[in-house]
């Protein structure tokens, strides 16, 4: 391919605030859902604490300490070439119970300095406004997202960032993989997204709709008070894309994979064409759930359309119809027998990027964002302190390939590529930090123990070399 990537091509990196920053008390920080999660691994899931207890670790108060390394990380970056870095602002930083009617200064004047600084070397923040970070007086007092009255506690925030910030951040996204959350039998996942902790007789999937539709509508208004701040403002969603295959030509598992990707999707829909679905009405009837939408709401949906699809990407799935015809993610799953998984089991399909974006530019015709994309896997340091990891040289070569493919030969719309955890960080699903992301090692443990020296990996001058190329170079 001789053609390649535009010269406003973004190329940079990804982190969330409560992964990477730490200081988790520091210059007036509430507390977060993210504060009260301990640390897990794949065989042992986080657990959800109502207090913080002693004898339990939890690694989002530490994390890489970005709160205090942000002018030496931000340097390294540059080195790199990085064009964009996407953060999130952590919400309890500029509200830290959520519900005050004044911000809390300290914390706009922290970000304030992170973005002066990215810009200094020419780097354009991307700036998520919810990326698992809700503070947990929300929860306690409200009751997360199952309560209407935090539509308007985000919009003020949202406001106040919007105000705040619009001169130094161009691109926004609202709310991180918000349709993660159809898995809803999974008590981390809604609790992440929504800050909901189910009760023993609930409706798990009427309370995961209703959360949903309270966040959506708060993007919506989030959007039309960003756009109205100031018009130029590029304000997104953020999907996490998952493709999910049909496990064989029969024509009931092509029916049922249409529905299962109906299911997770139709929060794009929501977010693109301010409407939901057709198939939402006689499904919400037939399966009795009754949702609060009121007619406000809709003119809202409708009013607030995002300027861009924003999405992560790490793994497809395959599913097959069996008795019946409704996609429940947590049982209609299946490993796909013709790729590989990473230590984690998450399965690694570099072609199913290329196929997420050309379903994504048919379906919604907006503008992508890849915000997310990379390879969690064990590094090992030598006693010089280099790291080699060819592994995750391979797995980004092998996506950038089919991300080019994408936009060369198929006219994907792309505004650039983030990969996750672009420095070391802890990560979301398991607390772990020895599950590493980064083209710069931070030297602390699952504990943080360590000096936090930053050193960078293989991956790190091969990065550097994609990007001075514009994606050319990929050797």
């Amino acid at each position: 391919m001789n053609k390649t990537f535009n010269d406003k091509f973004l190329w940079g990196g990804a982190v969330a605030a409560h992964q990477f920053e730490g200081g988790y008390k520091e210059g007036g920080k509430g507390l977060s859902i993210a504060d009260f999660m301990t640390l897990g691994s794949h065989e042992t899931p986080r657990e959800l604490t109502d207090t913080i207890e002693a004898g339990k670790y939890y690694p989002n108060h530490k994390a890489s300490d970005f709160y205090h390394h942000y002018k030496e990380d931000i340097k390294l970056m540059a080195e790199m070439g990085f064009k964009a870095f996407r953060t999130s602002i952590a919400w309890t930083r500029i509200f830290p119970n959520g519900d005050e009617t004044q911000p809390n200064e300290a914390g706009l004047e922290f970000y304030d300095k992170v973005f002066d600084e990215l810009l200094r070397y020419g780097i354009e923040p991307v700036v998520t406004l919810s990326h698992f970070e809700m503070p947990i007086h929300l929860v306690k007092e409200y009751g997360g997202w199952s309560n209407r009255k935090l539509i308007d506690f985000f919009a003020r925030y949202a406001h106040v960032c919007f105000e705040r910030f619009h001169t130094k951040v161009k691109y926004w996204m609202t709310f991180n993989e918000i349709n993660n959350q159809t898995d809803y039998s999974s008590d981390l996942l809604v609790y992440e997204n929504s800050g909901i902790k189910f009760k023993p007789g609930d409706n798990k999937e009427e309370l995961m709709y209703q959360a949903a539709h309270y966040e959506l509508v708060a993007s919506a208004q989030a959007v039309q008070i960003g756009h109205a701040i100031d018009p130029s403002l590029k304000i997104g969603c953020m999907i996490a894309f998952c493709p999910i295959y049909p496990a064989s030509s029969r024509p009931e598992d092509i029916l049922f994979t249409q529905k299962a990707m109906d299911t997770r999707y139709y929060f794009g829909d929501v977010h693109v064409n301010g409407e939901y679905p057709t198939w939402m009405k006689p499904y919400f009837e037939e399966k009795g759930i009754n949702l609060d939408i009121t007619p406000e709401d809709l003119a809202i949906l409708k009013n607030g359309t995002v300027d861009y699809i924003a999405f992560s990407y790490y793994m497809s799935f395959m599913a097959k119809y069996t008795d019946h015809m409704d996609y429940r993610e947590y049982e209609d799953l299946f490993p796909n027998p013709y790729v590989k998984a990473n230590d984690w089991g998450w399965q690694i399909d570099p072609v199913g990027l290329r196929y997420s974006m050309n379903w994504m530019q048919t379906r919604w015709h907006k503008p992508m964002f890849i915000v997310e994309n990379g390879l969690g896997a064990y590094d090992k340091m030598t006693d010089d302190h280099k790291i080699h990891d060819s592994y995750r040289i391979e797995y980004l070569r092998n996506h950038i390939s089919e991300m080019k493919k994408a936009v060369v030969e198929d006219g994907a719309d792309l505004i650039g590529y983030l990969p996750w955890g672009c420095i070391d960080l802890v990560a979301a699903s398991t607390g772990e930090m020895k599950k590493r992301y980064g083209f710069v090692y931070v030297d602390a443990d699952d504990y943080g123990q360590g000096s936090m020296k930053r050193y960078p990996k293989d991956s790190f001058y091969w990065y550097q070399k994609v990007i001075k190329s514009n994606g050319a170079d990929l050797d």
